[in-house]
C-alpha cells in the first residue's frame, strides 16, 4: 500500500515509469533494480525543500540524521549519483569519445557474432572475452580521456553532496514512529 502511495505521489509530480525508465534499458536484472529504485523514490519537492534544512544541535543528532536520511532517501541519492555521472560524461568530450569507441567496438563485435562465430587465431572467442577485447582496445582512449580522475571526481562529489544533504536535512517523521526523548 505504501508503494502505491509513493507511485501516486511520483505520478502527481509528473514522474512516471515511462519517463524514468526509457525503452532502451532491456528487461533483466538492471531494469528490475532501476524499477525498485524508482518505486521507492521520495518526492523531490521534500528532498530539496530549503525549509527542512538546519544545522544539527550536537554530534548525536548529526549521526542520527546521517543514518536515517541515507536510509530514507536512498533512491534519491542513487539518482543524484547517476546525474553526476551523466554530468561528468557530457562535460568531457574526450570521455565521450572513449565511450563511443568502447560501445562501437562492442557493437561491431555483436554484429560480427550475429553473422558467424568470432574466431581469433583459430579459436572461438566467448562473448565475455570479446567484451574484454573491446575494453582492451578502448583502454588507451579512456586513459587519455582521464577516466580515472573522472571516476574519483564523481565519487568525491557524490560523497560531498549526499553527506551534506543527509547531515543538514531534518529527519522525516514516519507514521507510527515512536516519539524519542532528547537528552537534556
Amino acid at each position: 500500500m505504501a508503494a502505491e502511495d509513493q507511485q501516486k505521489d511520483a505520478e502527481e509530480e509528473g514522474l512516471s515509469a515511462a519517463t524514468l525508465l526509457p525503452k532502451l534499458i532491456p528487461s533483466g536484472a538492471g531494469r528490475e533494480w532501476l524499477e525498485r529504485r524508482r518505486a521507492t523514490i521520495r518526492p523531490w519537492s521534500t528532498f530539496v525543500d530549503q525549509r527542512r534544512f538546519s544545522r544539527p544541535r550536537n554530534l548525536g543528532e548529526l549521526c542520527q540524521r546521517l543514518v536515517r536520511n541515507v536510509e530514507y532517501y536512498q533512491s534519491n541519492y542513487v539518482f543524484v549519483f547517476l546525474g553526476l555521472i551523466l554530468y561528468c560524461v557530457l562535460t568531457s568530450p574526450m570521455l565521450l569519445v572513449a565511450l563511443a569507441v568502447f560501445f562501437g567496438a562492442c557493437y561491431i563485435l555483436y554484429l560480427r557474432t550475429l553473422q558467424s562465430k568470432f574466431v581469433l587465431f583459430g579459436r572461438e572467442v566467448s562473448p565475455a572475452h570479446q567484451y574484454a577485447l573491446a575494453g582492451a582496445v578502448s583502454f588507451p582512449f579512456f586513459w587519455l580521456a582521464g577516466a580515472g580522475s573522472a571516476v574519483f571526481w564523481v565519487l568525491g562529489a557524490t560523497l560531498v553532496v549526499i553527506s551534506s544533504h543527509a547531515a543538514l536535512h531534518q529527519i522525516e517523521t514516519v507514521d507510527g514512529e515512536e516519539l524519542q526523548m532528547e537528552p537534556v
